[in-house]
């Protein structure tokens, strides 16, 4: 688990080596830029005293992809206290799922270094040298470090079922983002998140297939909405995952199937008749989804804005429900 700020399979990048992405726009030591001031001529008093910390720490902040990493951990947070796991094993998943996704974050913006720089996109820190990106670097790497044990200690299963879905991300940045098989890393993202914390419970209880099918399409609609906006910019860069191949039109007419999937599924999966509230969430979600593509054309991120809001009326429908049993 774009968006410059992309929403996280468990998050996104592939053109430059991590190498070029930190040595993106350096000049030599010795270059003095046209117009530049000699730094003996500056005042003391007119950079202010770690001034320069600080804006590496927002940096490595905003590099994190703070949106996407934050949604992404606040839903494990609310499967995890929603499935009955209790405060403290709630807070070991929703550690883990955090960390996992600062690393994939911090991944996919070192790894893009070079190529945002080329694009000149905005709001990417090692791009433009606010942060280096052999530190973005860093950061991913201990986020992962620290990712490891905090998904073990959730339950040998329940920490490979999420370590698998973070390895996928990192694949995604990697590799994947350019291929045909871009939305494969959001599915297994998305779909393990119920499935892990199913598997944290005590006795370690199978997840029930329907939550683990919602949440892989609403993996795949994520995919589909958090790339829209930026399809043109992408397929300029060279990216062809499979958004750009089925272009914007293409991919503004998917969007609503796997929204309504995900809610039709969770509506009609579980045994017995389907209940008022199924009902009510299955209407509701087909409103929004189909809204979000036909509003893209005044608002940029209105499809990625109904699928947040599909997912939150699933996410309600599934804590209803249950995320373990049969």
């Amino acid at each position: 688990m774009d968006a410059t700020d992309r929403v996280s399979p468990a998050g996104a990048g592939t053109a430059g080596t991590a190498g070029a992405a930190g040595t993106a726009g350096a000049q030599p030591v010795d270059a003095d830029p046209a117009g530049a001031v000699p730094a003996e001529d500056v005042p003391a008093e007119a950079v202010p005293v770690g001034a320069g910390r600080r804006g590496r720490v927002m940096g490595l902040a905003l590099a994190c992809h703070p949106g996407p990493a934050l949604a992404v951990t606040a839903l494990g947070c609310a499967l995890a206290l929603g499935s009955g796991l209790g405060g403290p094993r709630s807070a070991l998943v929703t550690a883990a799922v955090l960390t996992g996704q600062l690393s994939v974050g911090w991944c996919n913006d070192a790894y893009d270094a070079r190529r945002d720089a080329d694009a000149g996109r905005r709001g990417k820190p090692a791009a433009d040298g606010t942060v280096e990106a052999r530190a973005v670097w860093a950061a991913a790497a201990i986020a992962l470090a620290l990712c490891v044990p905090l998904s073990l200690v959730c339950g040998a299963l329940a920490g490979a079922v999420h370590l698998a879905a973070v390895a996928a991300a990192w694949l995604y940045n990697l590799r994947l983002k350019a291929t045909a098989l871009s939305w494969l890393p959001y599915v297994a993202g998305f779909g393990a998140l119920p499935a892990a914390v199913a598997l944290s419970l005590p006795g370690g209880p199978w997840p029930r297939w329907w939550t683990v099918t919602a949440g892989a399409l609403l993996g795949f609609a994520a995919h589909l909405a958090d790339t829209l906006p930026d399809i043109a910019a992408d397929r300029a860069a060279g990216i062809r995952g499979l958004p750009h191949r089925l272009g914007a039109r293409g991919t503004r007419l998917l969007l609503p199937a796997p929204l309504l999937g995900a809610t039709a599924v969770l509506a009609f999966g579980p045994p017995g008749p389907p209940d008022a509230g199924g009902a009510a969430a299955l209407v509701l979600a087909g409103a929004v989804a189909l809204a979000g593509p036909a509003l893209g054309r005044r608002w940029r991120k209105a499809a990625l804005a109904g699928a947040v809001a599909v997912a939150a009326v699933d996410l309600a429908l599934l804590l209803a429900r249950g995320v373990a049993g049969s």
